[in-house]
């Protein structure tokens, strides 16, 4: 059987996160939505900032992401702040259990994108950046332009 494409499409970054963390290892899960809140997600009505996953209990809980009310959603529609629960195997969970509670590690959502049909959420394991982290990456990023911009010009 010849491999199917899937189809990736995405609908959310998180820009934010990648400024103020180092992304270490990035996991993929699923998100247990309702109805109106996949209609709101394809609108691409979805804030990922401030937004972290807490594992308790032995699940990944989404908290702090942001879907807007689906606009003919009435009475179906849900708090848009409500905490969302992420679908991941057990021993992955576990896994994440054991690194988020080293010293600086958190889950992060990275992205929110649908593959095929499904709602997925990219995660990353992050370390956060100092003020000064913050700063060399952005004299590389200028760098990096100038650069880019000089190269250009000589091609000309």
């Amino acid at each position: 059987m010849a491999a199917e494409k899937i189809s990736i499409k995405s609908v959310s970054k998180n820009k934010k996160a990648f400024h103020d963390y180092f992304v270490d290892d990035t996991y993929e899960a699923g998100i247990s939505l309702f109805g109106t809140e996949v209609k709101s997600v394809r609108e691409g009505k979805v804030n990922l900032k401030d937004s972290y996953v807490s594992v308790k209990t032995g699940e990944a809980i989404l908290i702090g992401m942001h879907i807007s009310p689906y606009e003919k959603g009435n009475i179906f529609n849900r708090d848009p702040l409500r905490q969302r629960k992420l679908l991941l195997h057990r021993r992955e969970i576990n896994k994440l259990v054991g690194l988020t509670q080293q010293q600086g590690y958190t889950l992060i959502p990275l992205e929110v994108y649908f593959k095929g049909s499904h709602v997925k959420v990219a995660l990353g394991l992050c370390r956060g950046k100092k003020n000064y982290d913050k700063r060399d990456a952005m004299a590389e990023r200028d760098a990096k332009r100038q650069i880019d911009r000089a190269l250009k010009e000589r091609m000309r």
